[in-house]
């Protein structure tokens, strides 16, 4: 099978050849530069490390890269690096991580160093984003809409531009074109409805939550309106190119629910519905969902709110055991993710502890189709390329 035609079999719960693969196709399955450029020393791979994400300090992944671990999946990304950055992918020049690793970044990132040695983000003379000193990535620390409590009626959500829908546009042509990929692309609502409205006071947001529904709900219904005609005007531009719409919020801590399930289908579920609703009565696209932490209570009511693929499945948190998902849920779900523990194993444990748990994932997910591997969120900073190898040559089956 070519990578696209599997990974159209595993999302529609269909056996493929083999398991699909994924690194770097989203902002939550890929690799921080620092790792990646050790992975290519050990591969004896010289090309300059591109940070693609600069709040999450992620890596372009590169050709060699993709054909040697087998990835089936290409991500189809904004003009921006990040949304409200105003940082473009262009105009790359040298740069130097905290731990001397060497980077290209686009041409207008350009952070303040602070007293203390680390670096701020700055927009209007304000603070928006800050690495501390020795620190692997940003931290967002301006005030989103809840978190401010803003004026609603004052509040302009981002609409996409022309310029940016022109860029998707392009991609995706491009891509599907010239390469065997199955693409996948996210367009989020202008924040999201749970955790990113609570950026930069998540505290102020909870018990704006909790304690104001009528605000909330006026606050979603500008935030959904906006998405929806993006939503709509993405779809254009891409045609039948993309197969899978990403949408990204948090849920859940490591242990439980960050909201009750009552709360959420009354607060939270209808505005994500009515987008799902529209992309699957009007497209082919499925939609992924990217939660981490402890879902399994939530999960039924994802799937009714219309989510088709689930990521990252964090297998180490609780009640997220890989064989319970599956057979709980894995007639209605695929599983996007979940291949080896980001935090334990991949950083600390040896090549063949990396081995052994990616293998017993595959084995719980992979029967009848459903699964499409990766790990579980992104590779950090310090896992060692021995155990990246492992990881992805146990999902080729080497």
């Amino acid at each position: 099978m070519t990578s696209r035609e599997r990974v159209l079999r595993a999302i529609n719960h269909q056996a493929p050849d083999r398991g699909p693969v994924d690194l770097g196709a989203t902002r939550q399955s890929g690799i921080a530069a620092s790792a990646y450029h050790r992975l290519k020393q050990r591969l004896n791979l010289h090309s300059a490390t591109r940070v693609v994400d600069l709040i999450q300090f992620l890596a372009g992944v590169e050709q060699p890269i993709l054909d040697r671990f087998g990835v089936d999946v290409a991500g189809v990304f904004r003009l921006e690096t990040n949304p409200g950055l105003a940082i473009r992918r262009e105009n790359w020049k040298p740069w130097r991580l905290f731990d001397g690793t060497p980077v290209e970044v686009p041409g207008n990132f350009n952070p303040v160093r602070e007293p203390d040695g680390g670096y701020a983000l700055m927009r209007d003379g304000v603070r928006i984003a800050r690495m501390p000193k020795d620190g692997f990535y940003f931290d967002r620390v301006e005030k989103s809409p809840g978190a401010a409590h803003i004026d609603v009626d004052k509040w302009e959500p981002h609409y996409w531009t022309n310029a940016e829908l022109e860029y998707v546009h392009v991609q995706a042509e491009w891509l599907y074109k010239n390469t065997e990929y199955a693409l996948v692309c996210c367009v989020n609502p202008p924040e999201e409805f749970f955790t990113g409205m609570g950026i930069g006071d998540f505290e102020a947001w909870w018990a704006t939550l909790a304690s104001e529904p009528e605000y909330v709900r006026a606050l979603f219904e500008k935030s959904a309106g906006v998405w929806m005609n993006n939503l709509q005007r993405f779809a254009r531009a891409v045609g039948d190119k993309v197969a899978i719409l990403q949408v990204t919020d948090d849920f859940a801590t490591q242990e439980s629910l960050l909201l009750s399930v009552s709360m959420f289908r009354e607060l939270i579920m209808p505005y994500y519905k009515r987008g799902f609703d529209w992309v699957h009565q009007n497209t082919n696209m499925k939609v992924m969902f990217h939660s981490d932490g402890a879902l399994f209570p939530l999960i039924p009511s994802l799937i009714e709110m219309g989510v088709d693929i689930l990521n990252p499945v964090q297998i180490n948190a609780r009640g997220m055991e890989s064989l319970r998902l599956k057979q709980a849920f894995g007639d209605k779900l695929v599983f996007w993710g979940g291949g080896a523990d980001c935090q334990k194993t991949l950083p600390f444990g040896k090549p063949e502890e990396v081995s052994r748990e990616a293998e017993s994932n595959l084995k719980a997910f992979s029967p009848g189709g459903g699964y499409v591997f990766a790990a579980v969120h992104n590779i950090q900073t310090g896992v060692p390329p021995d155990n990246i190898l492992a990881l992805f040559e146990a999902a080729r089956g080497r």
